[in-house]
C-alpha cells in the first residue's frame, strides 16, 4: 500500500471512528469549532520496495469526509443592574456579545438557573424586540398611508385593523384569529377598485385570499375611500388591509424559530416598539413591555470552542533507506501538505502536529522480528 493510500484509509477509518463515537452529531457549522489531530508515527519497515512517492500527500482523497461538531449552547449572563432595554443591550454589546438570544427549552432552562440564586422571581430583559407601527399589507407608503379612522379607545392591544360599519365606519383593532368577511383590491394602489368577499375568515386568511384572487388587502387613505368600503359591505364587520408586523426580532438577528409566549395581549398603544422580557415568575415565558422600563437583565456570550485531541497512528513503509523521515524539513513538508489540503476542503479548524517520542524522534524503524511477534500474537 502506497503512503497516500495508507493516509487515505486511515483518514476514512477516523472519520467513522468519530462518527460512532457519537461525540459529534451535528454536521453543521464544522468551521466554527476546533478539532485537534496529532498524528503518530509509529513504526516502519526499510525492507519495502515502494518509495516515499516524495511525500506527495496531495493526492489524498478527503472528499466525504465530515467532522461533526457539538452544538454549543450559549453561556448567559444575569446583570442585576437595572435599565432600560436599549441601555441593557449596549451593556451587552460592549461587555459580552449581546442580549440574551434563546434557541431551545435546554437554553430556557439555562437562563433561568443562572439567575434563580439572585432570588429574583419578575421580569429581566432579554434580547426580543418588535415593531409597533401599523403598517399596510400592500406596503403602501404614499399619500394617505398614515390616514386612520380609530374609535375611542382603540386600537387598544391587538394586531389587525377590523371596520365596524354601524359607528360610521370606525375601526378597531382586533385579534388577528377572529373571522369575518373583508374587503380586497381589485385595482392598483393609485388606483383601488375594492371588492367585498362575504366569507368569514381570519385576517391572514383573508390577506392570502385577496392575493390570490385580487391584489391585496384594502388600503384606505382617505375619508371618501373609507365611506366607500364600507358602503359595499352587509356585515356589521370586516377585515381590511391594516396590521402592525406579526413577527418579533432578536437583537442578534438570531433567525431561532424557538417560542415561549406567556400568550397576554400586547401593549400597543402609542408605542412604535415592544421589548422583550422573560418572567420567571411564570416559567421564563415571554412578553413584551414598554422598551423604557428599567429591569435586570440577561446577555450571552459564546463560550469557546472545545479542543478535542485525535491521535492515529501510522506504519509508512519506505523503499529508499536514505531518506531521513526525521529530517525537520521532511516533516514540515508533510504536515504543511497535509494542511493545505484540509484547508483546500473547507476544514480550517484542523491543526496537524507531530507526537514525539521520548528521545525528541517521530520516527522510528520497526525491527523485522517484531513484525513478525505481532503477527503470531494476532493468530492465537
Amino acid at each position: 500500500m502506497t503512503l497516500s493510500e495508507i493516509l487515505q484509509e486511515l483518514f476514512k477509518t477516523t472519520a467513522t471512528q468519530i462518527a460512532l463515537s457519537g461525540q459529534y452529531q451535528n454536521r453543521e457549522q464544522v468551521q466554527r469549532y476546533c478539532f485537534l489531530i496529532v498524528l503518530d508515527i509509529a513504526t516502519y519497515s526499510p525492507r519495502s520496495s515502494i518509495m516515499m512517492e516524495r511525500i506527495l500527500l496531495s493526492v489524498i482523497c478527503l472528499s466525504g469526509w465530515h467532522i461533526f461538531s457539538s452544538c454549543l449552547l450559549h453561556q448567559y449572563h444575569y446583570v442585576a443592574d437595572p435599565m432600560n432595554w436599549t441601555e441593557a443591550q449596549t451593556y451587552c454589546r460592549e461587555t459580552y456579545t449581546d442580549l440574551a438570544t434563546i434557541e431551545s427549552a435546554e437554553e430556557m432552562n439555562q437562563l433561568i438557573n443562572k439567575v434563580s440564586p439572585s432570588g429574583l422571581n419578575s421580569e429581566v430583559w432579554i434580547g426580543l424586540y418588535k415593531y409597533m407601527d401599523w403598517r399596510w399589507s400592500d406596503n403602501y407608503t404614499g399619500p394617505g398611508a398614515d390616514y386612520r379612522n380609530w374609535g375611542s379607545g382603540t386600537p387598544g392591544t391587538y394586531l389587525c385593523g377590523l371596520g365596524y360599519t354601524r359607528y360610521h365606519g370606525q375601526w378597531w383593532g382586533y385579534a388577528c384569529s377572529s373571522q369575518y368577511p373583508f374587503v380586497c383590491n381589485n385595482g392598483t394602489q393609485q388606483e383601488p377598485e375594492f371588492v367585498y368577499v362575504p366569507l368569514a375568515m381570519s385576517w391572514t386568511n383573508a390577506q392570502k385570499y385577496c392575493r390570490e384572487k385580487f391584489t391585496d388587502l384594502a388600503t384606505v387613505r382617505s375619508d371618501a375611500e373609507n365611506q366607500a368600503m364600507h358602503a359595499m359591505v352587509l356585515s356589521p364587520y370586516l377585515w381590511f388591509g391594516l396590521h402592525i408586523d406579526p413577527n418579533s426580532y432578536w437583537s442578534d438577528w438570531s433567525n431561532s424559530s424557538f417560542r415561549h409566549w406567556e400568550g397576554a395581549s400586547l401593549p400597543v398603544g402609542s408605542m412604535s416598539v415592544v421589548c422583550g422580557v422573560a418572567a420567571l415568575q411564570n416559567s421564563g415565558k415571554w412578553k413584551f413591555l414598554q422598551c423604557e422600563t428599567r429591569l435586570p437583565f440577561v446577555c450571552y456570550s459564546v463560550p469557546p470552542p472545545p479542543v478535542t485531541r485525535q491521535i492515529v497512528k501510522l506504519r509508512i513503509k519506505r523503499g529508499d533507506s536514505s531518506v531521513d523521515l526525521n529530517d525537520p524539513a521532511v516533516k514540515a513538508d508533510i504536515l504543511k501538505q497535509l494542511q493545505d489540503r484540509l484547508t483546500e476542503k473547507g476544514m480550517s479548524g484542523v491543526t496537524l502536529k507531530w507526537r514525539e517520542q521520548p528521545d525528541g524522534k517521530v520516527f522510528h524503524e520497526e525491527k523485522e522480528g517484531s513484525q513478525k511477534n505481532k503477527r503470531k500474537k494476532s493468530e492465537l
